[in-house]
């Protein structure tokens, strides 16, 4: 088991174009109040079915092992998308989420970190890189994070974590939206709130297009040149459409969490989920178990083993990782709160293996994982998966996400994967073992506020793939 960050660390500091301690300078000349290039109306942000809606698709985006992974890479912390085991909307009826009222809404700024978590958990899209200690985790590391919503009589109808960073040469800040923003995609009111004969059709189009028009107000005056959004949602053309509609294009970086994944489901019975793998991964789920290697959760005292196997794997596989501190403070912020949990693999006492797993149920994801030298022929990585989707279960999650396979078509993947170990090549044979399915994300959008510095920052992009020579 590798990491699969792929690239360089997440958090490369002193990368030239998103470097956290640039200059900073009033706003440009060339920005603007954000405006659509023309009205929207139900039907035009895909929210309806129009005779005049087209699908012609974002721009080709780059795949696995582009060079556009050096800025990307500032912002990735891991992909996944809304499949088997999404919250059905009626949850979100407890907070509110999509209940249309006659009352003015208001625009909250860092609302309440235990109310904003409570409205992510219960979120039809709610996403673990939305919560508040993922905002606090980034702030640690070059980022500042702040938190909006839209409310109607406390009750929370939209909302977003966004994660700042300042560009060098003084040219604004770049903002980003992980996973988000949490909005009515669909459309639709919750199932809850049935009974509010009030309400007309076009009230949560009417709700979405205030949120937007806030974040933009609000991003502008934090000096964004643009707003990166990269909702959780599945690669479909009517989510295209609809994020055109709005007034975004498809993003510079093409991606920033990895678009496809594999996703278990973890809802059936052990055995159940057993029979699911692949012949040869169960084999060595029980090969593990036979050879003696025991699977535990680690405590604080056990970061530096887990720091050691992630720099050897790092070393070995040319990996990207993040500094210890990184990972400890990732541990103490969610671990306690039963969010997520560190494992070792152990064989006579010796560490061999490690991973990080998150859980917002009913989602779980692996994030990190590690493994050193020593003991390879015990398949300790094995066993270390299956008891991250024992834990996640216990939790209460119905799916557990491996967090990352190369942009491929599944025919490509199947194809090329015994000839490839490049990028995330080398870690999709591992993980199609455990039985999943592939999922595509729509991918990263950006929302220009800034047109002249944005092209600047395209043109540095552009640039930095030239020297890359591919």
């Amino acid at each position: 088991m590798e990491s699969t960050a792929g690239g360089r660390p997440h958090d490369a500091d002193t990368h030239t174009i998103l470097h956290p301690g640039a200059g900073r300078t009033a706003m440009g000349s060339d920005e603007h109040p954000f405006r659509a290039a023309r009205s929207l109306s139900v039907g035009d942000i895909g929210l309806a079915a129009t005779a005049s809606a087209r699908s012609s698709g974002p721009p080709a985006l780059p795949g696995d092992g582009d060079p556009l992974a050096p800025l990307a890479a500032l912002l990735r912390d891991g992909c996944v998308q809304r499949r088997t085991g999404r919250r059905a909307v009626g949850r979100g009826a407890s907070l509110g989420w999509s209940r249309m009222m006659s009352p003015k809404p208001t625009f909250l700024l860092d609302p309440d970190p235990q109310t904003w978590d409570q409205f992510v958990a219960h979120h039809p899209t709610g996403h673990i890189l939305q919560l508040s200690a993922w905002g606090e985790l980034k702030s640690q590391f070059g980022w500042r994070a702040e938190r909006v919503a839209l409310s109607i009589e406390g009750c929370y109808q939209a909302g977003a974590q966004i994660l700042y960073r300042d560009l060098p040469a003084g040219l604004g800040r770049l903002a980003y939206i992980p996973k988000g923003p949490l909005v009515d995609w669909e459309g639709k009111e919750s199932e809850g709130h049935k009974g509010d004969k009030g309400n007309k059709p076009d009230k949560p189009v009417t709700t979405l297009l205030a949120f937007l028009n806030n974040l933009d107000a609000r991003v502008r005056a934090q000096r964004g040149v643009a707003l990166t959004v990269e909702p959780d949602l599945p690669d479909e053309p009517r989510y295209r459409r609809q994020l055109v509609a709005l007034g975004f294009r498809s993003s510079l970086f093409g991606a920033i969490q990895p678009r496809r994944t594999i996703v278990v489901d973890i809802a059936p019975d052990e055995d159940a989920i057993l029979a699911a793998m692949k012949q040869k991964t169960r084999y060595n789920v029980r090969l593990a178990m036979r050879k003696g290697v025991v699977v535990r959760a680690a405590t604080p005292a056990d970061l530096p083993a887990f720091h050691r196997l992630m720099a050897r794997t790092a070393a070995r596989s040319a990996f990207g990782v993040h500094a210890p501190a990184y990972y400890e403070l990732a541990y103490n912020l969610f671990v306690p709160r039963h969010q997520a949990r560190l494992l070792l693999a152990e064989v006579e006492g010796e560490p061999v293996a490690a991973l990080m797993v998150f859980a917002l149920p009913p989602r779980s994801w692996y994030f990190y994982g590690a493994s050193g030298d020593a003991h390879r022929d015990k398949m300790a990585p094995y066993l270390l998966q299956w008891e991250a989707i024992r834990w996640a279960k216990a939790q209460g999650c119905t799916t557990y996400d491996l967090w990352g396979v190369p942009d491929e078509d599944v025919e490509t993947l199947e194809a090329e994967f015994t000839k490839r170990s490049d990028g995330l090549w080398g870690v999709y044979r591992f993980k199609r073992g455990f039985g999943g399915q592939p999922e595509r994300s729509v991918g990263a959008w950006d929302r220009v506020y800034a047109p002249l510095r944005y092209g600047l920052l395209t043109l540095g992009y552009r640039l930095m793939r030239m020297r890359s020579g591919r």
